[in-house]
């Protein structure tokens, strides 16, 4: 078992009350990790060192392609350590190895190198077209916000981290990050990576601890100049009720209840693989999960029976077997809270058709309580909690309809809107019917595959703002348009001369 602290103004240390909190494999419940528990006060210091190296520091005042040339040796000194956040990814959070391997640390190092390139590449000044009358030129600057903060997640905790501190330090900003309790680890190693390429003290701080002491302070600091969240919409309610104190900007990525709609002319073997892709991909822990399926009356069956036979050969086990496809949920308490609402589910529509328990047969030494099985429930009408509600595990409401325009109405009858996606043979047919989702993306005989270099993040109650893309580098700056009177005498300048020369 090894010792974490927190990272603050270039050092590790501990929590100023000495407490700590075990982190554990949730496949086993074996502990595997002891981690500085955060407080309210170690918050504040590495706020406060944040905002030391932003006003004092280099960081904000050297150019873009130096701050990329850094952030590009961060993303460099990841991939040479590259297994060994991969197996800590895996072992902390219940994600496969191969979802570490093949997704995790290679998304991550792909967002630092995204923001890198925007970094180096795009300009921080921008002219604007000038007016003959007044004389005048005029240009936008992109200028850092300042000190900014992100708290982030269980479901992809090393992803998260580059998505937020990426744009941030490739803005000019210094940040103060705080990963989920449930998974403190890989974003705590990273300090390593920062010590390695001599990032400057200060710009980059992690901090782990409870969201309603460690975490509220970054929101509620009026040291604070941006703050970013991506988590459940209850919290991010709470975050921005906390940030409009100081009436500070913030990004939030939340939760969703995505539709994939299948059209009768969809291949099936294809929208079949999309669908179970959609939903049972990391346990349904992933808030754009496709864990609605709509799927044209006329095919209904034949998709439904195909599903259930494909959802029987899904593989469950330990995490860390490149055999396994679904490793265990985060946590105990979420495989109960899964289980509650299959009870829903039996209560309201009734036995799902697959699925529906805890997995026999587990290799020794795994604990079936940190297991569910991949479970769908046919039949499922849109108004079910089950159909409404995100739940954050395996489970599928296959839901029946008859034309397009009912299937819009559908995916669209939610308080969400972060993303979905449509199984189609026809291009044009499936882009109408993308076109009017209300949702941040669409896949189109596809899912889950998202870029950095693609904006990210929802309608409706599923957040505020874009991450990725330009749009995420934007959402962590400033614009500022500045005007230039060329000289001359106030007579050229009529507007001054408004208050009958008395100025």
């Amino acid at each position: 078992m090894a010792d974490y602290q927190l990272f603050i103004d270039g050092e590790y240390v501990d929590a100023q009350s000495g407490e700590t909190f075990d982190t554990t494999d949730p496949a086993t419940g074996q502990v595997i990790g002891s981690i500085a528990k955060a407080g309210r006060e170690d918050s504040v210091k590495a706020i406060e060192a944040a905002r030391t190296a932003f006003d004092e520091g280099p960081w904000p005042k050297m150019s873009g392609p130096e701050r990329a040339a850094k952030i590009n040796q961060i993303a460099d000194a990841i991939e040479a350590k590259a297994d060994t956040f991969s197996e800590m990814e895996a072992r902390d959070g219940g994600g496969t190895i191969k979802k570490a391997m093949f997704a995790d640390v290679p998304g991550a190092v792909g967002a630092f190198r995204w923001f890198a390139k925007l970094a180096a590449e795009e300009a921080d000044e921008v002219e604007l077209p000038g007016t003959p009358f007044p004389p005048s030129s005029n240009y936008v600057r992109y200028e850092p916000h300042g000190v900014t903060t992100g708290i982030i997640p269980w479901n992809f905790p090393f992803i998260m981290a580059a998505w937020k501190l990426g744009p941030a330090l490739a803005a000019g900003n210094c940040a103060v990050l705080k990963p989920a309790s449930f998974t403190s680890i890989t974003a705590l190693m990273l300090g390593e990576v920062f010590q390695e390429v001599d990032l400057p003290p200060g710009v980059a701080n992690i901090v782990a601890g409870p969201g309603g002491t460690a975490g509220e302070e970054l929101a509620v600091n009026p040291l604070v100049d941006k703050t970013a969240f991506t988590g459940s919409t209850e919290v991010g309610r709470r975050i921005m009720q906390l940030a409009s104190g100081t009436v500070k900007p913030v990004t939030l990525e939340l939760g969703g209840k995505s539709a994939n709609i299948v059209l009768d002319d969809a291949d099936l073997d294809l929208a079949a693989a999309c669908v179970l892709w959609g939903t049972f991909f990391h346990n349904g822990q992933v808030c754009e999960s496709g864990t609605r399926a709509l799927v044209h009356k006329s095919i209904y069956d034949d998709f439904l029976s195909l599903l259930v036979d494909r959802a029987g050969k899904i593989v469950i086990g330990n995490q860390m077997d490149f055999e396994t496809d679904l490793g265990p949920l985060v946590s105990r308490s979420q495989v109960e809270t899964v289980e509650r609402y299959v009870q829903l589910g039996r209560d309201e529509v009734g036995d799902p058709v697959c699925g529906g328990q805890r997995p026999e047969g587990l290799a020794d030494g795994l604990d079936p309580a940190a297991f569910y099985t991949p479970t769908i429930f046919a039949g499922v009408p849109n108004s079910a909690k089950i159909a409404q509600e995100e739940i954050f595990g395996p489970v599928l409401s296959v839901i029946p309809f008859e034309t397009d325009d009912e299937a819009v109405a559908i995916a669209n009858d939610s308080i969400y809107g972060l993303a979905g996606g449509v199984q189609s043979t026809n291009p044009e047919r499936a882009k109408s019917v993308a076109n009017r989702m209300r949702t941040g993306t669409v896949w189109i005989n596809d899912y889950h595959l998202i870029s950095p270099e693609r904006p990210f993040g929802g309608y409706k109650q599923s957040g505020i703002g874009r991450e990725l893309g330009i749009n995420g580098l934007r959402a962590y700056q400033q614009v500022k348009h500045v005007h230039i009177n060329p000289g001359g005498t106030r007579d050229n300048y009529i507007h001054l001369s408004a208050l009958s020369g008395s100025i």
